[in-house]
């Protein structure tokens, strides 16, 4: 049988953090690979470096030493212009507190990463459009964040990681921040909007259920990743 296709390599990561003086060490010798079309699940104790890993994969922080290359882009050889181009074009993200820009409406939250990639023609608005009706909140284009519950928030951050069709969908305890029914509608919707689909997702969760719509589930322990 044939390897699946490999989408990301994490090669020998590390990564530390200065902290009251001393250097915390989160990630040692961290190796890992995803493959094309898979969700994986990252598990692992508060403070393990499951968040850090994910900064890493976006490109939003630098790792000391290693490599982490996706789909034959190595990041760490990117200046911060162009890992902020990369993720810009490639990469959706969805936070645990949501990170909806307050002073804009449901529709101008999702259609941003549009704007971004100066991508606001006809097919880009179809793909908000659609977007917007596969998670539930077609009526409420012109609400603003703090008018929606929770779990309203985040649907309309999936709808807004997925509207420039990224070829990455980072999670990062996508229900941490909702309550046990929110959560588990948040979990059908990512299943079905990115599993299903066949996109690339990497999630972050403390949470086994979370873990359970996962292709595959690691740990991060003690720096480095178990399968």
């Amino acid at each position: 049988m044939q390897d699946p296709k490999v989408f990301i390599e994490i090669r020998n990561v590390h990564k530390s953090f200065l902290e009251g003086g001393k250097r915390r060490i989160v990630l040692q010798d961290a190796d890992a690979v995803f493959y094309e079309g898979e969700t994986a699940a990252i598990l692992g104790k508060s403070g393990s470096g499951k968040t850090t890993m994910l900064n890493l994969i976006s490109g939003i922080d630098r790792v000391e030493s290693g490599a982490i290359i996706i789909r034959g882009t190595d990041l760490t050889q990117l200046n911060e212009k162009a890992r902020t181009l990369f993720r810009r074009e490639n990469i959706g993200f969805i936070f645990q507190f949501f990170n909806l820009i307050p002073t804009l409406t449901v529709w101008e939250n999702i259609i941003l990463p549009l704007e971004l990639k100066g991508e606001m023609q006809k097919e880009g608005r179809q793909r908000a459009m659609q977007l917007l009706e596969d998670v539930g909140l077609n009526d409420r284009q012109q609400t603003f964040p703090d008018r929606l519950s929770g779990g309203e928030q985040q649907r309309v951050a999936i709808a807004r990681a997925l509207v420039h069709d990224p070829l990455l969908v980072l999670a990062d305890e996508p229900t941490g921040n909702l309550d046990e029914e929110n959560g588990r509608l948040i979990l059908a919707l990512l299943d079905r909007l990115t599993r299903q689909a066949g996109k690339n997702m990497i999630m972050v969760t403390h949470n086994p259920e979370a873990a359970s719509i996962a292709n595959r589930v690691m740990r991060i322990h003690e720096g480095r990743f178990v399968e």
